[in-house]
């Protein structure tokens, strides 16, 4: 492992060795540690201010004064510090003596196995609590923000969660006749409200959390805290708040010429408070609605920049100050771009620009003097002072059809590749040349992809399918993964593609379906699901083929369901008839995937002999709230049980969408809800 990437460590001792064993014990263990030697106590409070340390092993004495000295200076400069004592003797009464002055635990080196589990015990322990305290500062940050805000506006404003108020600003309470917040927060919205407006109010809040509530305005009479009633109209608007959904209520003291207080509010709310960037939905949202005007000249791109290295700055500097540094280098970005630039931040230290200028050249130049900047720039982030480097990468987008999502990717991948290639420089993806690329690239793929069926360099995955019957039934999907030289796995959509493209998907199904026998020979298993390419639809060959591979498997043949798409069983009826017709014959079972997007899915429903049909995942988006979706699942639902037909749900994503389907009666589901893919295990 790269030495960037090991975890630091202090230890103190006197003798080298002890060091060396410990160094070497983690490390024979796959745990990459960089170890901090230090001989000395009177050394150590100053090690523990200089080293962003995740462990501090002190070697002690008998003497249990030895422990009490150690753990004062790591209460006084490194509190949250793990600290482990070492020792040549440990019992359970020096393990409690040592855990109640507040070290994690006691190990010796004549115990390795234990050191290795305590250490990897309180570094995950420790790891976890950084990410828990990043992500609470983040929210207190967030909240302290939104109440910054508030508190400063004139216009009234509450948040509310289930139908309590959870937060009120100075001119809610003024409104209503509180001095404090105490008194209001707490309590039911409708007592604020008067009860003939409770209907109108309650459907509102649904509404709104719901998606359905768009630039209306309430009028309700609002109950004072004195008795008297006065008339509103409120604006509500979607939010969180403490990370849950909330409605945001706002009652408008008065337009302000620079836009009403929501705006400004959502403006707020929608920048990173470290860079001033849109945080990344919100950026994505503005990129979409940009690209969806034509550039009346010059060039669009995406550019994505981010320091090198930055996991490794991160160690060296602390998650205390890691934002500081973010908001200086997000600071020499700014002096350098365009005002009308579009920016957002992606993830810890990736900034992404939309740019449009008169020329490509013009923002290569752009980024390369970006990047000389930053290479010159010095960081002073407290008592430290350090340099960096940065990689740049850009995505064009295609003015004929702008992409967001594939410039997004482009630009983000670029980057990463110019990071991987040594850093400081400017990475470009070119689609113009695509087609000269693939065909470069499809000589590649099919070499590797030859190599990996004689190697046998071809992994099954296995995704549950669940019952919504009340019973398990013993089915799974199955997809491939490729196993790269390195030994590394690539997903389908990195090879399957080139795969099509050269004639090579035939041999990829086979090998497929070869693996899935052995894996229902070996396994308890009901129902596989295998899909076929358009290739071994086609493939007259196929069926003879099965024939041999059921007798060398001796499996039962209605244990494997063979799937392809609607959209492959449409463009090739025929061949899909012939096929279909030809595995029932044999005995296997027969699976439409993809269902339900086509221009005549009863058209497939009539004339294949189908014993599943898999509901598109696109139907699932947005199903639990869309009455007309409901309608059109279920009228798919009827049809395949008026023919015998199962049904399955694919990518089913939360629990609201299974209830849903529950209620339409589908029969079986699938997705990420359920289960993720998992490797098969032969028996």
């Amino acid at each position: 492992m790269a030495e960037s990437s090991a975890v630091p460590m202090i230890v103190l001792t006197r003798h080298q060795d002890n060091v060396e064993a410990i160094n070497s014990n983690l490390r024979n263990a796959g745990m990459a540690v960089r170890c901090n030697w230090i001989k000395e106590l009177t050394d150590l409070g100053e090690a523990l201010q200089q080293i962003n340390a995740h462990m501090l092993v002190a070697f002690v004495g008998p003497d249990p004064a030895d422990m009490t000295k150690v753990m004062t200076v790591a209460k006084q400069y490194g509190a949250d510090v793990p600290v482990l004592f070492a020792r040549d003797q440990v019992d359970e009464e020096i393990i409690s003596n040592a855990m109640q002055q507040g070290a994690r635990d006691v190990v010796t080196l004549m115990n390795p196995n234990r050191l290795r589990g305590v250490v990897a015990r309180e570094l995950e322990a420790n790891r976890q609590a950084r990410a828990l305290n990043t992500t609470i500062s983040s929210a207190r940050e967030y909240r302290d923000q939104l109440k910054s805000f508030m508190a400063g506006s004139a216009d009234a404003i509450a948040h509310v969660q289930e139908g309590i108020i959870v937060d009120a600003n100075p001119a809610w309470l003024d409104l209503y006749g509180f001095k404090d917040a105490d008194a209001l927060v707490g309590t039911p919205l409708m007592d604020a409200f008067d009860a003939e407006v409770h209907a109108a109010l309650k459907g509102a809040l649904v509404a709104c959390l719901q998606g359905k509530w768009s630039n209306h305005t309430l009028k309700a009479n609002a109950l004072l805290n004195d008795g008297s009633n006065v008339p509103l109209e409120i604006e509500l608007s979607r939010t969180e708040f403490d990370g849950e959904p909330a409605v945001r209520l706002c009652f408008a003291a008065r337009k302000r010429e620079s836009g009403n207080l929501n705006e400004q509010l959502t403006e707020a709310l929608e920048r990173d408070a470290s860079t001033g960037a849109l945080q990344r939905k919100f950026f994505i949202e503005h990129l979409k609605k940009t690209l969806a005007h034509p550039i009346k000249a010059g060039v669009r791109e995406l550019v994505a920049i981010q320091p090198d290295k930055l996991d490794a700055i991160a160690d060296d500097i602390g998650p205390l100050v890691v934002e500081d540094f973010i908001a200086q280098f997000a600071g020499l970005v700014s002096e350098t771009r365009q005002a009308s630039d579009l920016v957002g931040r992606f993830g810890d230290g990736t900034l992404v620009l939309l740019m449009e200028r008169g020329t490509a050249r013009d923002i290569e130049v752009w980024a390369t003097n970006l990047i000389r900047k930053v290479g010159t720039q010095v960081f002073r982030l407290g008592e430290k002072q350090i340099s960096c480097t940065c990689s740049v990468g850009v995505g064009l987008i295609d003015a004929r059809s702008p992409n967001a999502s594939n410039a997004i990717a482009d630009a983000l991948s670029a980057r990463r590749a110019a990071e991987t290639a040594g850093g400081a420089r400017v990475n470009i993806v070119d689609h113009r040349e695509e087609d000269t690329k693939r065909e470069a690239a499809d000589e590649v793929w099919v070499k590797r992809i030859r190599a990996a069926l004689m190697e046998n360099r071809f992994r099954l995955m296995q995704q549950p399918i669940a019952s919504l019957l009340g019973e398990d039934k013993g089915m799974f999907d199955v997809l491939v993964r490729m196993v790269d030289e390195q030994g590394e796995e690539l997903l389908p959509a990195e090879f399957m593609a080139a795969a099509e493209r050269n004639d090579l998907m035939k041999n990829i199904d086979r090998w497929v379906i070869g693996a899935s026998m052995t894996f229902i020979a070996s396994r308890p298993v009901k129902q596989l699901f295998v899909r076929l390419s358009k290739d071994s639809v086609r493939d007259k060959s196929l069926l003879q083929w099965l024939l041999n591979q059921l007798k060398s498997s001796r499996i039962e043949p209605g244990r494997l369901a063979f799937q392809i798409s609607e959209q492959i069983a449409t463009e090739y009826l025929g061949d899909t008839s012939e096929l279909a017709n030809g595995l029932r014959k044999i005995g296997f079972r027969f699976a439409i995937e993809h269902f339900g997007t086509g221009r005549d899915p009863q058209r497939l429903i009539a004339h294949l002999p189908i014993d599943y049909l898999k509901v598109d995942g696109t139907l699932m988006q947005g199903l639990a709230v869309d009455q007309a979706l409901q309608g059109r699942v279920r009228d798919l639902v009827d049809q395949a049980k008026g023919r015998n037909i199962g049904t399955i749900a694919e990518r089913v994503e939360d629990a609201n969408t299974m209830a849903v389907l529950w209620q339409l009666g589908i029969e079986f589901i699938q997705g990420y809800f359920v289960n993720e893919p998992e490797q098969v295990v032969m028996g």
